[in-house]
């Protein structure tokens, strides 16, 4: 299952399918599966949930049936063999391998966020074949914690600053909690420009009221208009929480807008299809809020990881474009019905804060931060505390989770960088050399015509250096998908490496058009610094292309 040794896997079988299969018949169905003749490609060290469904598209790929070094093997079988595979490498079968922190991890965690995108030189090798396959995916992922409803209504408006636009559609998206709580934190951008919605939520974060409810519209971001913005925004939330019937009333309510800089919210037009949002509130799915508040995104983004004691964390977001956080995403909102950790908002606040410095703060699509960024993080303490590490690191999951789907999301991406960066003086100087080379327009071009003009990398590099600290390009060496290109001080190309590079980019490309991610491969940099420096950083970021500049071209029509 990996490209490195980890040592024995013991896998304990049901004692029926013991009886019917050898062992030897299932490991050979993981180590080298064949369909229709052909091999499957092997996976480097993807997670368990990969593992499961290679052997399940195996399945149904090649009538009910696979073959594996001369031997066809049953559905029946192969759904047994992918269901006893799937407890052991969860835990509950007889783990060998990763130690016990890992089991105890994989204890606290039956559902995880698949953020495997971000550890160096890993692949995510989940595949998706058709918009519907991919939301048979997301449906299981989408389901809602207790507590909670969402829903959405369709309007349309006449833009005040361009009436000759005419009738533009918007979406009004509501988050509700069947009771206020005082179990929340939330992010907002850092660009010196807020929006209204921004100013509105720091003023609810201070005065540290409980919360019932999340407004969002699309198309409309609220920034500067000329009537201030801010009356507007409470304008909204007053109308949600009287037609839901918070007894907290406006400042129960924080407020979001994405889209247009620039423009007035339309209001009376927001106020008259909130019953429609209210009527359309329910509580098992959280995917219509999550396409709801899309704008340029192509498809939904949700991520959510279940404890077993109870309880989930479910997280999407928005954002395809003006993306470089310094704080956050677009949008994303979180929602929980597990007991927080002890430490009240404070202790919440923080571990917040955390997962954004290493997820949100850590991706670029175009180095543009958003006048509208802001993450929220909601509890309706509707089941047990989990253990305060399971708790965290659930929540840096779907946060570097939803991050990485933000960027392969990017408008007109066709490329998903990451750059593994080590050896800087600290964590921050290394993110900063990480965003310079997923920024640098000239390497993003290269990469976006799968032309592996190795220079321009290393141009950046040292671009970012000459910033950071110069002597950290001494020893410097620089990988791409695992071959090195630059080091001691010079290049290290030939015809073969040229044409392996060029492969390892084509690789990592997919239709921007799609309406779903066909896979989740990346570019794979790795940026060692000279100086023996401690501090490491991924980031994550995406090609520049002709779909880009065309969406931006025409964004507000």
């Amino acid at each position: 299952l990996c490209s490195r040794p980890l040592g024995p896997l013991a896998l304990t079988l049901p004692a029926a399918m013991a009886d019917a299969v050898a062992p030897a018949q299932i490991m050979a169905a993981f180590v080298a599966p064949r369909i229709a003749g052909g091999p499957v490609p092997m996976m480097k060290a993807s997670p368990p949930t990969s593992a499961v469904s290679s052997i399940e598209s195996v399945s149904a790929g090649n009538g009910g049936r696979a073959t594996t070094s001369g031997t066809t093997y049953s559905a029946t079988w192969l759904s047994a063999a992918a269901a006893a595979a799937t407890a052991a490498l969860a835990g509950r079968g007889r783990r060998k391998f990763g130690g016990a922190s890992r089991g105890k991890r994989a204890a606290a965690m039956r559902r995880r966020a698949t953020d495997v995108a971000w550890e160096a030189g890993r692949q995510d090798e989940r595949t998706f074949g058709s918009p519907e396959q991919f939301m048979t995916h997301l449906t299981p992922e989408a389901k809602l914690p207790a507590g909670f409803r969402v829903g959405t209504a369709k309007l349309t408006f006449v833009p005040q600053e361009a009436p000759e636009m005419g009738k533009l559609p918007m979406t009004l998206t509501v988050l509700a909690l069947d009771e206020p709580t005082d179990a929340y934190a939330a992010v907002f951008t850092t660009n010196a420009f807020p929006g209204a919605p921004v100013l509105v939520g720091r003023r609810r974060l201070l005065e540290g009221r409980p919360l019932q409810g999340v407004v969002v519209n699309n198309k409309v971001s609220n920034v500067f208009p000329s009537d201030g913005g801010e009356a507007s925004s409470e304008a909204v939330c007053a109308a949600a929480a009287d037609c839901l019937g918070f007894s907290g009333g406006a400042s129960s309510v924080l407020p979001s807008s994405t889209g247009v800089i620039g423009w007035r919210l339309p209001v009376e037009e927001m106020k008259a299809a909130m019953p429609a949002a209210a009527a359309a509130l329910q509580a098992d799915s959280v995917l219509p809020a999550a396409r709801g508040i899309m704008t340029t995104d192509r498809y939904a983004k949700v991520s959510a990881v279940e404890f077993p004691g109870g309880g989930r964390i479910v997280g999407i977001a928005k954002g395809a474009g003006m993306i470089e956080p310094n704080m956050a995403t677009m949008l994303c909102y979180i929602l929980t019905d597990v007991e927080p950790p002890p430490g009240g908002r404070v202790a919440l606040q923080r571990m917040l804060a955390d997962a954004v410095r290493t997820s949100f703060n850590s991706c670029s699509i175009d180095g543009d931060t958003s006048t509208s960024d802001t993450v929220v993080l909601l509890s309706s303490r509707r089941a047990p505390a989990p253990p305060q590490n399971a708790f965290e690191e659930a929540l840096g999951r779907v946060c570097r989770d939803l991050a990485g789907q933000v960027v392969r999301n990017g408008e007109g991406t066709q490329h998903v960088m990451r750059v593994f960066v080590t050896g800087a003086a600290n964590d921050d100087v290394a993110r900063s050399i990480g965003k310079a080379v997923v920024n640098g327009p000239l390497f993003k071009s290269a990469v976006a015509g799968n032309d592996p003009n190795v220079g321009r990398l290393v141009a950046k590099v040292g671009q970012a250096l000459g910033t950071n600290g110069a002597a950290m390009a001494s020893g410097c060496l620089c990988r791409i998908g695992g071959e090195t290109i630059f080091e001691n001080g010079h290049f290290t190309l030939d015809g073969a490496k040229e044409k392996r590079l060029a492969e390892h980019l084509r690789s990592a490309q997919v239709d921007s058009s799609l309406k779903y991610p066909p896979h989740h491969r990346v570019v794979d940099i790795e940026v060692r610094l000279g100086g023996g420096g401690r501090g490491t950083a991924t980031v994550m970021g995406s090609d520049l292309t002709k779909e880009y500049v065309e969406i931006n071209g025409d964004y507000r029509s």
